[in-house]
């Protein structure tokens, strides 16, 4: 869903002062970030309003998304 995923991780983390953990990669993604997490919101809320009743397809909640996306980049940082 977002373009350029991992340069805005990189970014991200060398904004940090401190080590980056999943928590405050979150919170700097976002205030940096601000229009990229908007869409994510946006297509998380547009495809919840489609889905037909009976039928669901998982997808998961933005911050989890964005969450498990840092989690996998911390772990290829190590």
């Amino acid at each position: 869903m977002i373009q350029n995923i991992e340069e805005k991780f990189k970014k991200t983390a060398e904004s940090l002062e401190e080590k980056p953990n999943e928590q405050n990669m979150f919170n700097a993604f976002l205030g940096l970030y601000p229009s990229e997490w908007k869409l994510v919101k946006v297509t998380f809320s547009k495809f919840n309003r489609s889905k037909q009743f009976g039928k669901t397809i998982p997808l998961p909640k933005p911050e989890q998304q964005i969450r498990k996306q840092i989690r996998s980049w911390l772990k290829t940082q190590v």
